[in-house]
């Protein structure tokens, strides 16, 4: 139902999870765990699904705070649930007990931060673009100025589609070379002509090196490659499926 990080899981206070799409009760193409608020999967269903995860984090079933993302690099500060509608941003951190934040994700990373000792924490839903537009450098700003120091901040990716299963065309290639030329490494030929395949993985570690943090670890799980405990948004396109089902990354202070 949810893996760990063997380095979060280590911190004092804290309590995670990256949940996978097995032990819930969703059917179909959204079988079984599947979090996503925006999907088509029936509402019942994904509020219970969701209230799983709650449980096992030991949080209320509305306590499970999520965001509507749209690949920005906004920041919410967590205190309690929403008082309204879901937010449109991309990361959340928090001081708050009782509160679990839980970013969703189907290819794109997702990024569980945490400093322990100032007892701040952080979730982040980092796909290219997020990465692109400086999303991980906007959360560890954010989380200093609850009284983390980024030095001290842990940050461990967790499912993402790896580069084996992400082909982009040139006229992304060309953005990221533009914006700088060293980005160049993060790309590897293609099959096709003019194409490539994208490490997001590798470039989300680095933007994360770039914003100062102590310590960043991926836990090298492919979204694409893993159908049995991953979902993938670009496995359902492949395959023309209607809907897809969300991963849900959470964590809480203890």
């Amino acid at each position: 139902m949810f893996i760990t990080s063997p380095d979060l899981a280590n911190e004092p206070g804290i309590r995670h999870a990256f949940f996978t799409r097995e032990g819930g009760v969703s059917t179909g193409i959204f079988a079984s765990l599947n979090g996503g608020m925006g999907s088509s999967d029936e509402a019942a269903a994904i509020a219970e699904n969701r209230a799983r995860m709650a449980a096992h984090l030991k949080v209320a079933p509305d306590h499970l705070i999520s965001l509507y993302q749209v690949h920005s690099a906004d920041v919410e500060v967590v205190t309690g649930p929403w008082p309204g509608d879901r937010p449109k941003a991309d990361a959340m951190v928090s001081t708050a007990h009782g509160v679990a934040l839980g970013v969703s994700s189907a290819d794109c990373g997702p990024i569980l931060f945490a400093d322990s000792e100032a007892r701040v924490i952080g979730a982040a839903h980092s796909g290219w673009k997020g990465a692109f537009t400086g999303v991980i450098a906007a959360t560890v700003t954010a989380m200093e100025k609850l009284g983390a120091r980024r030095e001290r901040i842990l940050a461990v990716l967790g499912p993402t589609i790896s580069a084996q299963a992400y082909e982009v065309g040139p006229e992304f290639v060309e953005r990221f070379k533009a914006a700088n030329p060293t980005y160049a490494r993060f790309f590897a030929a293609s099959e096709r002509p003019a194409h490539a395949m994208f490490d997001l993985p590798a470039f989300i570690g680095l933007r994360a090196q770039e914003a100062g943090i102590g310590r960043f670890v991926d836990l090298g799980l492919c979204t694409y490659g893993d159908e049995q405990r991953f979902f993938s948004y670009r496995r359902t396109t492949h395959r023309a499926e209607q809907d897809y089902g969300r991963l849900i990354s959470a964590i809480t202070l203890d």
